[in-house]
C-alpha cells in the first residue's frame, strides 16, 4: 500500500496517453481494417512488447543519455518517421481487393503473417521517440527516486500489459460485425485515411 498512490498516478497518465492517437492507434487500426482480427490482436501486442523495451531503457537511466544527446535522439526520431512512411505507403496503396476479404468479420484471408504484424507493433512503439519522453518524464517526475527498482518494474510490466489489453480491446471493436457492416466494402478508405495519418506522424517527428 505505501506505492498506491504512486501507482494510481501512473496509471491515470497512462491512461491518458494511451488513448491519445498515435503510431500505435494508426498501425492498429490499419491492421484491424485491413487483415483482419487476429493479426490486429497480434500487432496489438508488439504494441504492449514495446512498452518493456522503453521501461528496460528507463530503469538503467538511458531515457536521460538519450533526451540528452541530440544525435542520438534524433537519429531515433528519423528512423522512426522512415518506419512510419514505410507503413503509410502500404496503407495509401490500399484498393477495394485489399479490403473486400477483411470485413467480412469472418474468415479473413490473411495478408501478412502473425510474426510480422507482431514486429510492427513492436517497431512502431519501440521506434517511437515521443514514448521515450513519456517515459523519460515518468521515471523522473512521477516516480520517486527512492522507489525499489522491483516496484519500478513491476510498474513498467503493468503499463506493457495495459497497452496491450487496451490495443487489443481496441481491435476487438473494429472487428465486430457492426463495425464491419459499418465499413463495408469501403474500408480500403479507411485504410488510406490511416496512411495519411502516418505520413503526418511522420513529419511532425522530424519538425518538431
Amino acid at each position: 500500500m505505501e506505492y498506491m498512490s504512486e501507482f494510481i498516478t501512473i496509471a491515470l497518465v497512462h491512461l491518458v496517453a494511451v488513448a491519445s492517437p498515435g503510431p500505435d492507434f494508426a498501425i492498429v487500426v490499419r491492421n484491424s481494417i485491413s487483415y483482419g482480427r487476429r493479426i490486429a490482436m497480434y500487432t496489438s501486442v508488439g504494441v504492449g512488447l514495446g512498452i518493456l523495451l522503453h521501461v528496460a531503457y528507463s530503469l538503467i537511466g538511458l531515457s536521460v543519455v538519450i533526451k540528452t544527446t541530440p544525435w542520438l535522439y534524433s537519429a531515433i526520431s528519423y528512423l522512426s518517421a522512415a518506419y512510419l512512411l514505410y507503413l503509410a505507403w502500404g496503407a495509401l496503396r490500399a484498393g477495394p481487393s485489399d479490403s473486400a476479404a477483411t470485413v467480412s468479420g469472418s474468415g479473413q484471408t490473411v495478408a501478412i503473417s502473425a510474426k510480422k504484424a507482431l514486429i510492427s507493433g513492436f517497431l512502431t512503439n519501440g521506434l517511437n521517440p515521443k514514448a521515450t519522453l513519456f517515459f523519460l518524464s515518468l521515471f523522473t517526475a512521477i516516480i520517486d527516486i527512492e522507489t525499489p527498482f522491483a516496484v519500478k518494474a513491476f510498474y513498467g510490466a503493468y503499463l506493457a500489459l495495459a497497452t496491450g489489453i487496451w490495443f487489443c480491446f481496441l481491435s476487438y471493436l473494429l472487428s465486430t460485425s457492426k463495425v464491419a457492416k459499418l465499413i463495408g466494402d469501403k474500408g480500403y478508405w479507411l485504410d488510406r485515411l490511416m496512411g495519411v495519418v502516418l505520413v503526418a506522424l511522420a513529419i511532425r517527428l522530424v519538425t518538431l
